[in-house]
Formats: structure tokens, sequence, C-alpha cells
């Protein structure tokens, strides 16, 4: 049974939400603070979360840039493209407007759900393979042991490896895997996981962005 994280703060609309979810079998989780969404993401096992913008607390833009590895349907009263463009952007995977169609939405829950049916107990890049079950990091088949702090961070950096990430984003996105990192322990947490993978193979994995971040290297 797929569980799926409701955040929404007008009652009415999360029991209909709800009441839509549990009728097709699925495990409904409730949240109506952005406060609230993460911690049962951290709690629980969330396979997707269905989630409004306006919300006390974190509102639902804030909440879509520290949680990456779940699919997130927005449901909106933002109507204008720029909202929709902007979300999507910053990471949710799908954006529907109020009212919305209940056979509508259930379709969308099936689609995403679908498309995340091969993820991700791994993340695999070049020679690198991330096990999220285990928090370990094989290079060249090798087994390396990470921190927490150095295994959210490389987890974010893989999950999107063609796009630089600012310092600021970065720290956002582990902020709730991890409290012991700064701008400045940052860099020495990419350091030593360059340290790491380099015991390994020769070829160049993290990249630095000068005045902006990191991202995977990729040539």
């Amino acid at each position: 049974m797929k569980n799926i994280l409701v955040v929404e703060d007008d009652m009415s609309i999360h029991n209909l939400i709800k009441e839509v979810l549990v009728q097709e079998s699925y495990n409904v989780f409730d949240a109506f603070s952005g406060t609230e969404a993460l911690m049962l993401v951290k709690m629980e096992k969330i396979d997707l979360i269905v989630l409004d913008l306006m919300l006390p607390g974190l509102n639902g833009e804030e909440i879509i840039s520290k949680v990456r590895e779940i699919p997130i349907i927005v449901i909106s009263a933002k109507v204008s493209i720029q909202d929709k463009v902007s979300n999507l952007l910053n990471g949710a995977c799908d954006y529907i407007t109020k009212p919305f169609n209940n056979q509508e939405l259930l379709a969308r829950v099936k689609v995403h759900l679908r498309n995340c049916t091969n993820n991700k107990d791994e993340i695999v890049f070049k020679e690198l393979k991330l096990l999220n079950n285990t928090h370990t990091l094989l290079v060249c088949n090798n087994s390396v042991k990470l921190t927490k702090t150095e295994y959210a961070i490389l987890k974010q950096l893989l999950l999107a490896p063609k796009e630089g990430i600012s310092k600021n984003k970065l720290l956002e996105m582990i902020s709730y895997d991890t409290l012991d990192c700064d701008e400045n322990s940052l860099k020495v947490h990419i350091s030593n996981l360059k340290k790491k993978i380099r015991k390994y193979t020769s070829e160049k994995y993290i990249e630095s962005i000068w005045g902006i971040g990191y991202k995977m290297f990729d040539e």
C-alpha cells in the first residue's frame, strides 16, 4: 500500500482529498502545516505528497525546496503561469489548480507513483552507486563509508547531476537530514567526499562552481 501525505490546512479540502485517496486504497498521512509535513517526512516512508502552497509555518514553496526525493503534486488556488512554472522548476512534479476534478487528481497520483516505482533504492552515476537503504556509497564496486551529512549532500547532487546547486540551496535541501552543516563546514564535507571517492578512482566526480556552489562533473 502506497503512503501519501496530504498537506492542506483547509479542513474541508483536506478531508475531500483524503476521502478520494482512501477510496482508492491509499494510506493517507495528514499534515496541516509545513512544519508538521517535514516532521512526517522524517518519521514515515512517504511515497508521494499532495501539497497546498499557502500554509502556516513553512509554506509550500519551502517544502518543495527541502524535499527532493519524494514526488510532490501541488494543489493550489494560485493560478498564474508564473506560479506554476516557478514551482515545477523548483522541484514539484505536477501542479493542479483549485477547484480540481477528483478523477484528474487520482490519475495524476497514479502516474507519478508509477513513475517512481523504479525509484529509488539506489542512485547510479557513472561508477558511483549510492545505496539509500544502507546509506552506503559504492565507488567502482568498493564500499565507502559516509557520514550522515556526506550522504545527504551527495544524494542531493546525484538527484540532479546536470544541475548546479548553490550553497544556500544545498544547505536548505539537507537541513531536515542533518543539523551540523553550515556554509563553512559544507566546504569541509565536500572536500572529504572528494577524497573518499578519489581513493578508488582518478575520475573527477564533484565539481565546484566558483561563486555559486556544486554539481556532479559530467563530461
